[in-house]
C-alpha cells in the first residue's frame, strides 16, 4: 500500500482507512458474507414468521357426567380462579359428556412458560371446589392453535384390527417421532388401546341376584397384577414373576362371579366378553380405509423442512419395529408446499439481483463498474442473514420478500457512490484521488438516505398486536439489509472504485456504446419535450392529478379488504357435524360418504377424517391433503371446496364445513368456520333461545356459507 499524498490527505473520510487498505476491506467483506452464509444454514424455515399465541389448553374428565354437570361442577370452579390469572384476554369452554375442555389466551407479551405456572397453581387452588369423585386432577398443555400438523402418517391393515393398529402408533411410533429433533407433539387419532369388553345382561344379573358394582369389584380383584414376593432359604432366593392379569376375552369367560343354588355363576353366564378397545366410539379414515393417524406438529422456531426430513429419514427404522402386516403411508406432508413457497421466493429474490445487475449494466455499460455492484448487493443481502440469526427469525415468505424488496433499496447506495466517483474521473483525477474525492462528497448524502428508509419502517417495528408481531421481522429484516449495504458501499464500493474504475476516453468507446449513447440522447431529448409540455399546460397536468387522487380513493373504497391474503398451501380442512340425536354407527357411515366424495376430486391426493373419541359422537374432523398445483389444472384450494359443495348435499344426516387451510391463525378456540360470532348471557335460557334465533338469521345473509353453531343441546 502506497502512501497517501497531501492531496489525498485533504479528502480523508470515512471511507479512507477502507480505500488505503485494500486487503483489510477485502477480509472484512468476505467475514461479513461468510457469517451471512453460515447463518443461513442455521435458520428455520416456515411459511411465515414464528408467533407464538401464549394459550394453554386445560382438560378435565368425569365419567358418566352430563354436559351441564361438567359445565357446572368443573368448569365453572375453574374458569373461576383461572379469571385471577393476570395477562388472560380470552378464556372459553366447551363442556361434553364426560369431558371439559377451558382454552386460555394470554396476552402476546405473556410468557408461555409463566402463564403455565400461573394456570397450574390455579388448578391446585380450585381442586377443594371440584367433585370428589373426579378420577384425576385437570391437566394442562401448551399449545398454538396457529400450528398445523407438518405431517401425518396413516397406519392400516388387512388382518390387524383398529385396535392392534393403535396399540403400535402409541406405545411404539408415538414415543420415537417425540423424540425426533425439532418435533414437538405427536397425537394418535382414529381409535384407542386394546382393551377386553365386558357387556352385562341386566335381566341374567338380576335373575341371580347380582350388581354391576359386584361383578366390577370382582374384576378389579382378579385383574391385579399385584406383588407376589420371594421363596428363600439359608442359601438362595427366587423371585415369583406370576401374571395375574387376563389379557384376552377367552380368560375372563370361566371367572366365577357368585353362587346361585349352589352352583357356580361364570361370567360368561351373565355378560359378553369380547376384544375390543377402550373407546369403540372412535374411527378414523384414510381414502375411505379404517386406520390410525398420527399428527406430527414441530416445536415453535423448529426447522419445517428439517423436521420432516428427519421423521421421514427415522420411517424405515419406525417399519421395522412394527408388524409387518401394518402398511405406513405418509398421507400429508406441509414441508412440500413450504418447499415449494420458499423456493419461489428465492428464485424471485436471485431473478430481481440479475435484474438489478443487468440495469446497471445497461446504463453504465462499463464491465467494471458493473462488476462493483455486482458484489455488494448480494454481499449486503447474504450479510442480512447474520444479523436474522442472531434476532432468532426464520427463512419464511416475509422475510424473503422484505431481501427482495430491498434489492432496490441496496443497489442504489451503491450506484450513487460509483457514479460520483465516476464523475471526478472524467474530471481527470487519478482513481485514488477520484476515489477519496467522492467517498467524501457523498458519504453523509449515502448515510442520510440510509437512515430514512430505515426510518420509515419505524411505525412497524411499533406497531402492537398480532400485525406488529407478524411485520416486525420483515421491518427489522428489510432494515438490516439497508443498513449493512450502506456500510458495504462506505468502505468495500470505495475501495472497489480505486481499484477497478478508470478514465474512459470518448474515442476508446466501441460501436456499441456509441449507438447506446444515441437512445440515452434520444430518450433524455423526448423527456425535455414532455417536461416542457406538461409545464406549458398547468390547468391540465393538476386535473390530471386530481383525477388520479380521487380515483385512488374510489379504488380504496371499492376494492375487497382482509386481515391476511388468503392462501392456497396445499391443505383443506373442516369439520363433520351431524344430528345431535345421531348414533354413533351412523355418523362413521356418513363420514365415509364424506371421505369417498372427496377422493374422487382430480385435484385430492389424500383424504384423512375421524370422528368420535373423547368428544361428542356427532362431530368429526376431515384433512384433505392437495395435488400440486399444476396436477390440478391450476384449482385453487376454494375452487376444489365450492365444486365439492353440491355433492356433500347427497348426505342427508350430516354436514361438512370445509376451508382452506391458513398459515396464520387467530384466536385459541378452533372451530369449523373461517370466522366466528360469539353471544354470552348470565343465563343459559336466554342462549338457548336466541342461539338459533340468531343462527337461522345468519343463514339468511347472502355474504355467508355454511353457517354453523357449536351449541349441541338438541339431542336426548
Amino acid at each position: 500500500m502506497g502512501a497517501i499524498n497531501p492531496q489525498q490527505l485533504k479528502a480523508m473520510n470515512l471511507s479512507t482507512p477502507f480505500i488505503a487498505r485494500p486487503v483489510a476491506t477485502t477480509l472484512l467483506t468476505a467475514a461479513v458474507a461468510l457469517a451471512g452464509i453460515v447463518a443461513f444454514n442455521f435458520l428455520p424455515v416456515s411459511p411465515l414468521p414464528q408467533i407464538e399465541f401464549p394459550t394453554i389448553s386445560v382438560g378435565a374428565g368425569l365419567p358418566g357426567a352430563v354436559p351441564e354437570v361438567m359445565a357446572s361442577s368443573v368448569a365453572t370452579p375453574l374458569e373461576r380462579q383461572f379469571g385471577r390469572i393476570a395477562g388472560v384476554t380470552e378464556m372459553t369452554s366447551a363442556s361434553f359428556l364426560g369431558t371439559t375442555g377451558i382454552t386460555l389466551q394470554f396476552d402476546l407479551n405473556r410468557n408461555i412458560d409463566g402463564a403455565a405456572r400461573d394456570v397450574q397453581a390455579a388448578i391446585n387452588a380450585a381442586r377443594t371446589y371440584l367433585p370428589i369423585n373426579l378420577p384425576n386432577n385437570p391437566t394442562y398443555r401448551k399449545v398454538n392453535p396457529a400450528d398445523a400438523p407438518i405431517i401425518i402418517i396413516a397406519l392400516t391393515s388387512s388382518l390387524y384390527d383398529r385396535g392392534k393398529l393403535y396399540d403400535a402408533a402409541s406405545t411404539i411410533m408415538a414415543q420415537r417421532l417425540s423424540q425426533i429433533e425439532g418435533v414437538g407433539q405427536v397425537f394418535v387419532w382414529g381409535s384407542s388401546l386394546p382393551a377386553v369388553r365386558v357387556e352385562l345382561n341386566p335381566t341374567q344379573l338380576q335373575s341371580f341376584g347380582l350388581s354391576v358394582q359386584t361383578v366390577a369389584s370382582l374384576l378389579n380383584t382378579q385383574n391385579a397384577n399385584s406383588p407376589k414376593g420371594q421363596i428363600a432359604d439359608e442359601l438362595t432366593s427366587r423371585d415369583i414373576l406370576a401374571n395375574d392379569q387376563l389379557l384376552h376375552a377367552d380368560d375372563y369367560k370361566s371367572l366365577v362371579v357368585g353362587y346361585h343354588n349352589g352352583a357356580a355363576i361364570r361370567l360368561s353366564d351373565v355378560a359378553q366378553i369380547v376384544d375390543s378397545t377402550e373407546n369403540i366410539r372412535a374411527i378414523g379414515f384414510v381414502n375411505g380405509e379404517p386406520s390410525v393417524l398420527l399428527p406430527v406438529f414441530r416445536q415453535p422456531g423448529a426447522n419445517i423442512i428439517d423436521t420432516v426430513d428427519r421423521v421421514r429419514a427415522a420411517l424405515p427404522s419406525l417399519k421395522a419395529s412394527i408388524p409387518a402386516a401394518i402398511n405406513m403411508t405418509v398421507v400429508l406432508d406441509r414441508s412440500q408446499n413450504v418447499r415449494a413457497s420458499v423456493h419461489d421466493v428465492e428464485r424471485t429474490l436471485v431473478i430481481s439481483i440479475t435484474l438489478v445487475i443487468l440495469v446497471v449494466f445497461a446504463f453504465l455499460r462499463n464491465l467494471r463498474a458493473t462488476l462493483i455492484p455486482s458484489i455488494a448487493v448480494p454481499v449486503s443481502l447474504i450479510g442480512t442473514f447474520g444479523v436474522m440469526y442472531l434476532c432468532h427469525y426464520s427463512i419464511d415468505n416475509l422475510s424473503l420478500m422484505a431481501l427482495t424488496i430491498s434489492t432496490g433499496f441496496v443497489v442504489d447506495d451503491a450506484i450513487v457512490v460509483i457514479e460520483n466517483v465516476a464523475r471526478y474521473l472524467e474530471q481527470g483525477l487519478k482513481p485514488m484521488d477520484a476515489a477519496l474525492a467522492g467517498a467524501k462528497e457523498i458519504g453523509f448524502t449515502v448515510l442520510s438516505i440510509s437512515l430514512s428508509l430505515v426510518a420509515v419502517f419505524l411505525p412497524i417495528l411499533l406497531m402492537g398486536g398480532i400485525v406488529g408481531r407478524l411485520f416486525r421481522e420483515f421491518a427489522v429484516t428489510l432494515s438490516t439489509a439497508i443498513i449493512v449495504s450502506m456500510v458495504i458501499s462506505l468502505t468495500t464500493t470505495p475501495m472497489m472504485c480505486s481499484r477497478m474504475l478508470k478514465h474512459e476516453r470518448p474515442e476508446g468507446h466501441g460501436r456499441i456504446y456509441r449507438l447506446s449513447e444515441r437512445g440515452f440522447a434520444w430518450m433524455l431529448e423526448t423527456y425535455d419535450v414532455t417536461l416542457t409540455w406538461v409545464l406549458k399546460h398547468p390547468v391540465f397536468t393538476i386535473s390530471v392529478f386530481f383525477l388520479t387522487f380521487f380515483l385512488n380513493i374510489y379504488l380504496w373504497i371499492i376494492v375487497p379488504k382482509g386481515f391476511f391474503p388468503q392462501q392456497d398451501n396445499g391443505t383443506i380442512y373442516g369439520g363433520l357435524q351431524g344430528a345431535q340425536d345421531i348414533s354413533f354407527q351412523a355418523m362413521q357411515q356418513d363420514t365415509k360418504r364424506f371421505v369417498d366424495i372427496i377422493s374422487k376430486d382430480h385435484g385430492v391426493a389424500n383424504v384423512m377424517a375421524f370422528t368420535g373419541g373423547s368428544g361428542s359422537t356427532n362431530g368429526g374432523f376431515i384433512y384433505v391433503g392437495l395435488k400440486p398445483l399444476a396436477e390440478r389444472d391450476h384449482a385453487n384450494a376454494n375452487q376444489i371446496i365450492n365444486r365439492l359443495r353440491p355433492q356433500f348435499m347427497t348426505v342427508p344426516g350430516a354436514s361438512i364445513f370445509l376451508q382452506a387451510g391458513q398459515d396464520l391463525r387467530i384466536g385459541g378456540r378452533l372451530s369449523s368456520a373461517q370466522y366466528q360470532y360469539t353471544i354470552q348471557s348470565e343465563n343459559l335460557d336466554d342462549l338457548i333461545h336466541w342461539g338459533p334465533v340468531l343462527l337461522a338469521e345468519m343463514r339468511k345473509l347472502p355474504g355467508l356459507t355454511e353457517v354453523n353453531t357449536d351449541q349441541q343441546n338438541s339431542g336426548l
